[in-house]
């Protein structure tokens, strides 16, 4: 229902997408999602490319009189930094840095010049997926659902955020500090971890948490792969540079524990009948479905490839041993990594709410979405009656 594809290298003219999928009748401009591309370039630790680039969108095709039309929706963004590479002769790039897709775009695809790979696989092309996020938040807005997201770890510097804080609270105090803790007395601690890293002239990664919220039970399916919600937000969170792993809830500390101390209970919340949890161990997915509760995905992010330091490597031109030369780059890029997780995350949730709702506009989504099925026992009457497969 929602797909996107973008087109773009690092330091060319511009970047673009095209979003299709989208329905008619959304309201949107482009300052809105400028919003979203500002926060992308927000965060401590961010390298020298952010103090040239202001990212801005231009929206044109897909949206007349401020409304979307039901067709494709065509975004672009100039790089500002292109105007040092228009007529600048590009030094040979022979000797492949680790942890780049150098060696392996050169193997792939037969490049004769490494840079070839660098342009494309650039983490620039992340600005693309917030403006395409930007305008599927829009779309999630209508119907209630808000996404968010914060650092819980930078290093080895952990965040423990108290049970009584909520998500929406998390996503305020986040977006108050350059690091996005949720806990404003970790930031210090984030900044000199970071600060050292500087002066090691090395990168560092780590893990942020992103939120979905008022996400209706029934979106997904269990009865194909692909289409499990879980599978789809974890393939999406693992398709942003840099990004190793990606759990739903707390999958790997629940891969330590018995069944028993895992599930989460169901019961009764009131006389109508509604069905509860009083935990969310699951991270609001039960068998490829959304349950109700907030949806969360936690994502680990290695440490940026490119680093001060120089590595060994070999030089692919002369076929001798070859020390890395730096490219310029992010210290520590996972601040600025919380808002194209939320990005993928919103792209998710819309094509899943999509494919639940169908309808060509948002007037035909808005009645469907009010009968959606919801658990309580008035939605989910059983036959209580004894029956059999009837296969030959």
């Amino acid at each position: 229902m929602i797909r996107f594809l973008t087109a773009g290298e690092s330091h060319g003219p511009m970047l673009t997408a095209i979003l299709e999928g989208m329905p008619a009748g959304l309201p949107l401009s482009a300052e809105e999602i400028n919003v979203e591309l500002a926060r992308r370039q927000q965060g401590y630790g961010s390298g020298g490319r952010m103090s040239i680039e202001r990212d801005e969108v231009r929206i044109t095709a897909g949206l007349m009189n401020g409304v979307t039309t039901g067709g494709p929706i065509a975004l672009l963004v100039e790089n500002r930094d292109f105007k040092n590479w228009k007529e600048k002769d590009v030094t040979p790039m022979s000797t492949p840095r680790p942890g780049h897709a150098d060696l392996t775009g050169a193997i792939k695809y037969g490049y004769g010049d490494l840079r070839i790979a660098l342009e494309r696989a650039s983490a620039r092309e992340t600005t693309m997926r917030v403006a395409v996020g930007a305008i599927c938040r829009k779309l999630l807005a209508v119907f209630g659902i808000q996404i968010g997201g914060y650092v819980v770890q930078v290093g080895d510097v952990k965040v423990d955020v108290p049970l009584d804080v909520g998500y929406a609270d998390r996503f305020r105090i986040a977006e108050d500090n350059d690091v996005r803790s949720p806990v404003a007395e970790r930031v210090d601690a984030m900044h000199e971890a970071i600060r050292q890293i500087k002066i090691d002239k090395d990168t560092l990664g780590g893990i942020f948490e992103v939120v979905a919220l008022n996400v209706p039970p029934g979106l997904g399916s269990h009865v194909h792969w692909d289409r499990r919600l879980d599978a789809r937000i974890v393939a999406a969170m693992v398709s942003i540079h840099a990004m190793k792993g990606a759990e739903i809830g707390e999958a790997f500390d629940n891969a330590t524990k018995r069944g028993s101390e895992v599930h989460d209970a169901i019961y009764l919340t009131d006389e109508q009948g509604t069905l509860g949890r009083r935990t969310n161990r699951a991270g609001g997915t039960e068998g490829g479905i959304s349950t109700g509760a907030p949806i969360v995905a936690r994502v680990a992010m290695k440490p940026i490839a490119t680093i001060l330091q120089s590595m060994d490597s070999v030089n692919l031109a002369t076929g001798q041993p070859e020390a890395t030369v730096y490219e310029r780059s992010d210290f520590c890029a996972l601040p600025r990594a919380v808002p194209i997780g939320e990005a993928m995350m919103a792209v998710v949730i819309a094509d899943a709410l999509l494919e639940k709702l169908g309808g060509d506009s948002i007037q035909e989504m808005q009645p469907r979405f009010e009968t959606l099925r919801q658990a309580r026992l008035s939605d989910l009457p059983m036959n209580n009656v004894e029956w059999r497969f009837g296969y030959d």
